[in-house]
């Protein structure tokens, strides 16, 4: 059978909270930092599934978002190489809808079962804006998940779909628009989501001859808390059947919200579970979806559950990944860039073969042995290090000041020069253990300048 065959997520480190000057709020949701955005957080959620696994396996990549940063590029391709993928592999995006994630899914079941692929890895992430202080602003959060799909070591076989399509104007964007725009809520509810919904959901259990009962989690898209119970009820789930929708936690993280609930679900399910996945936007998808014994040997992953625990509450409302005011340069020559793409996008680095020294950037001449051109590459954006000396630079303006310029020594061996983020002054110390992050540099004239970045290690493992 086709199926779930790993899990990853991820949510940004800050938190809008109580002690956030001008929040205002009892509750939380997570926030993109000013150098993150919707690639930045898929390549972290892939990362996390991938953490085990045999990358060389996967023959696809699917980046899903309503907020893609690349109107014409493909950003699945800059997802692929940040996470170290084959070249000879199929990459596409699915954008422009908060059904994203679960299309990519449908997507990403037909190639297996059409025998095109073996394993596909889904990406989905958003970063959806509202206005600041509005209802909307309160529910939504920042957030990606990344499943990977295959057909042997299935932790959660799929077994049954069913789908709506649905023309209505209840939330939108069209491009130039900063904030989501939405029209009058009694509309938006009864015609849209508390109507099509139950109309997916209804059309998967009469296809597969079951009933609420049946479910053992039902995990499904919810705009706000309030929505989201209602939702619960009109389907006919008792409250121990439905997945906690982690208002106040992690919020609605738009076309990444479905996903990233079911794995929420599966990091506590058990083998012979039965779980109803259902997501909404212009329409309506419902999956029906039977947890196996391999779910036992799920290797760690960070998923939600440490996401959430590992968390900074912002001073204040900071800037967007859009909005790096001082940090704005010329634009990167794209030539240049694209000779060094293995060290910038994949962060590979080269360990000599005849005397086993590690370098970064790779070089052709090894500084030890004088050896040339006898190298194996060497990823090093999943390995761990320490700060062996640093510098805080207080005269940089804009949001990251002061900018932290690092040496990181990784364990495997090597040493490079980084910017630290997601950290405040006092973190950054010589011997403060480090891990990699794929963040934004700056943007300037369309062009998004990605790179790595060091940050004072978020996860146990």
């Amino acid at each position: 059978m086709v199926g779930i065959t790993a899990y990853g997520a991820y949510l940004p480190r800050y938190r809008l909270g109580r002690e956030t000057a001008g929040w205002n709020m009892p509750i939380e949701k997570p926030v993109c930092n000013f150098d993150e955005d919707s690639i930045t957080m898929a390549v972290a959620a892939g990362m996390d599934c991938l953490r085990g696994e045999d990358r060389s396996t996967v023959d696809s990549l699917i980046f899903a978002s309503s907020t893609p940063p690349y109107i014409e590029k493909q950003n699945a391709a800059t997802v692929a190489a940040a996470v170290d993928l084959r070249r000879d592999i199929v990459t596409n995006d699915i954008t422009n809808s908060l059904r994203a994630g679960t299309l990519a899914m449908g997507a990403a079941l037909d190639a297996i079962t059409a025998g095109s692929a073996r394993n596909v890895l889904v990406t989905v992430a958003d970063t959806r804006t509202a206005e600041p202080g509005s209802e909307l602003d309160q529910s939504l959060g920042d957030g990606s998940g990344a499943l990977l799909f295959g057909d042997k070591d299935v932790i959660a076989t799929v077994t049954g779909h069913h789908s709506v399509s649905e023309e209505n104007m209840d939330y939108w964007r069209a491009e130039g628009d900063n904030y989501i725009r939405s029209w009058e809520d009694r509309f938006v509810f009864d015609t849209g989501y508390l109507n099509v919904m139950p109309e997916a959901v209804a059309g998967l259990m009469k296809k597969m001859s079951i009933t609420p009962k049946s479910i053992t989690k039902a995990v499904f898209y919810g705009p706000n808390a309030r929505r989201h119970q209602e939702m619960a009820r009109k389907l006919g789930f008792a409250p121990e059947q439905v997945q906690d929708p982690l208002f106040g936690k992690m919020n609605n993280t738009g076309a990444a919200y479905s996903l990233m609930l079911l794995i929420a679900a599966l990091e506590t399910a058990k083998p012979g579970d039965k779980i109803l996945l259902a997501s909404y936007g212009d329409g309506a998808d419902a999956y029906l979806l039977e947890v196996t014994e391999d779910i036992r040997k799920m290797k760690p992953k960070h998923g939600i559950k440490i996401s959430l625990e590992t968390k900074r509450i912002a001073k204040q409302r900071g800037p967007r990944g859009t909005d790096m005011k001082g940090l704005v340069g010329n634009p990167p020559s794209v030539s240049a860039r694209w000779r060094q793409r293995e060290a910038i996008d994949r962060l590979h680095g080269a360990k000599c073969l005849n005397c086993g020294l590690l370098q970064y950037p790779q070089q052709r001449v090894c500084s030890r042995c004088h050896s040339k051109d006898k190298w194996e590459t060497v990823r090093l954006s999943d390995k761990k290090g320490k700060i062996f000396t640093f510098s805080l630079d207080y005269l940089v303006p804009g949001a990251d000041r002061p900018l932290a310029i690092c040496i990181v020594d990784w364990e495997c061996g090597g040493r490079g020069l980084f910017v630290g983020t997601d950290r405040e002054p006092e973190d950054i110390r010589c011997e403060v253990p480090v891990e990699m992050s794929f963040r934004k540099l700056f943007s300037s004239g369309g062009v998004h300048n990605y790179y790595w970045k060091c940050l004072p290690t978020r996860f146990p493992f």
